[in-house]
């Protein structure tokens, strides 16, 4: 007897998608701040080494910071233009990090510099890692881990299926769609990139039903010659986590406290894959990408390629914004974060600029939390089977360790699905994310 499963997973839910105001808005060059800050550290990892002094000329994609060990990347020039200072800046962390300051020229035509191509067909899979590291490219979905580390496959691991995740099921963001449309050609130079470096047999593209445009456009772009699957998967949040992604797709399981390499598949973003594809064969490093700015705050919605560094203040300055915005939050609003300051620059992992007026927000400010009526809620809605509700209330006594040798509190990705549905308004994920930053801290070395 044949089995048909639905391609899906388990639990999640169904927030608003808000995606209809900039979905339809083909990507637009954004113009260039008066001053870039490029921060050393834009990935999870050591930050880079700055190869640059102050006063120096650079020129657009110019290397100006190397690695730093093997989880680390270059970082590259988003402008033509002087280093005007090496220091301190804010970041989405609250953290003061360093960064390279850039003041554009306002006369140059911005050429990128391109370096060493790498040939797909000829290389080998470490020169393929090496030339990912070099580009400075990583997870472009907001996650921030280094692309080539990923693609790094241990000793005594495998890869048969190489998935490309094309969900982008984060409400308002329509960057990875508008790639897919765009920029379909880049996706499938990079398919055969990260197939070399990790040995896969097989990709498989996939694409959430409310993309229909997307997937045509996809499939038709498959080169015969290639083992290129598309699949489109029904709505739902938050299929675009990895974990959820290679459930629905090939009915795998990633193992608690594991990697999707222990079920022999790898995960990565559409945009990324397509970055890879535009840059690798002309040796040129990332130094901007294309994010959505929008929310109900925003006046000239859509999506823009925006330059690493670009300072948020600019970006709402240029687009414009209604007088009483109250939150900005860099991703979405359901995995994003609210900023605290809008000197904070863009990053790699920049996804989104969603702002939100206090017609929308004002609601939040009064909105009175409740204790836990343990009406289960939350555990319905987890897609990874913990318990929200447990884990909340330990966390309200500061038991942190017991929340993860008892409750698997690190196997959390702060999806949200918990905060969203709980009647109590109970900040579940956010302190989910203070025990977490709590154990790392005692965890440190001295």
């Amino acid at each position: 007897m044949i089995l048909f499963r639905k391609k899906t997973f388990s639990h999640g839910i169904h927030p608003p998608e808000s995606k209809d105001e900039t979905s339809g808005l083909p990507i637009r060059q954004f113009p260039f701040a008066p001053l870039l800050v490029v921060p050393l550290s834009q990935h999870i990892g050591k930050p880079a080494i700055a190869v640059v002094r102050e006063g120096q000329e650079v020129t657009r994609g110019q290397c100006i910071a190397k690695p730093d060990g093997f989880i680390s990347v270059a970082m590259h020039a988003p402008a033509s233009g002087v280093v005007r200072s090496i220091g301190l800046t804010p970041s989405i962390s609250g953290k003061m990090v360093p960064g390279i300051f850039i003041e554009p020229f306002p006369g140059s035509t911005q050429e990128i510099l391109e370096g060493n191509p790498c040939d797909a067909a000829t290389a080998e899979p470490e020169e393929i890692v090496a030339a990912v590291q070099q580009s400075g490219v990583v997870g472009l979905g907001g996650a921030g881990f280094p692309t080539h580390a990923k693609l790094k496959i241990p000793e005594g691991k495998c890869v048969d299926t190489l998935v490309i995740n094309g969900a982008e099921c984060e409400p308002y963001l329509t960057t990875d769609h508008r790639v897919m449309l765009e920029h379909a050609h880049d996706v499938m130079v990079g398919i055969p990139y990260l197939m070399k470096a990790t040995g896969a047999a097989r990709t498989i593209i996939a694409v959430e039903s409310n993309k229909p445009d997307a997937a045509e456009i996809l499939r038709a772009a498959i080169p015969a010659e290639l083992p290129i699957e598309l699949e489109v998967l029904p709505v739902k949040y938050p299929q675009g986590a990895e974990k959820m992604l290679i459930t629905a797709l090939l009915g795998r399981e990633i193992p608690s406290g594991g990697l999707p390499l222990d079920t022999h598949a790898l995960c990565v973003n559409v945009a990324t894959t397509a970055e890879i594809g535009q840059l690798l064969p002309h040796g040129s490093g990332i130094q901007e990408r294309v994010i959505t700015v929008g929310g109900p705050a925003v006046k000239k919605k859509g999506n823009y390629r925006i330059q690493i560094g670009t300072p948020l203040r600019f970006v709402l300055e240029t687009v414009g914004v209604e007088e009483d915005i109250s939150r900005v939050f860099l991703g979405g609003p359901m995995m994003g974060q609210a900023v605290s300051s809008l000197d904070i620059p863009v990053t790699k992992g920049t996804t989104g600029v969603i702002a939100f007026s206090a017609r929308e927000t004002g609601y939040l400010d009064d909105r009175q939390q409740y204790p836990c009526i343990h009406c289960g809620y939350c555990l319905e809605a987890c897609p990874i089977f913990l318990n929200p509700s447990q884990l909340g209330l330990l966390a309200e006594q500061n038991r942190y360790e017991q929340m993860i040798e008892d409750f698997h509190l690190m196997d959390c990705f702060e999806c949200g699905c918990c905060t969203f549905v709980c009647p109590s308004h109970i900040p579940l994920v956010q302190q989910f994310r203070v025990a977490k930053a709590a154990v790392r801290k005692m965890k440190a070395p001295v």
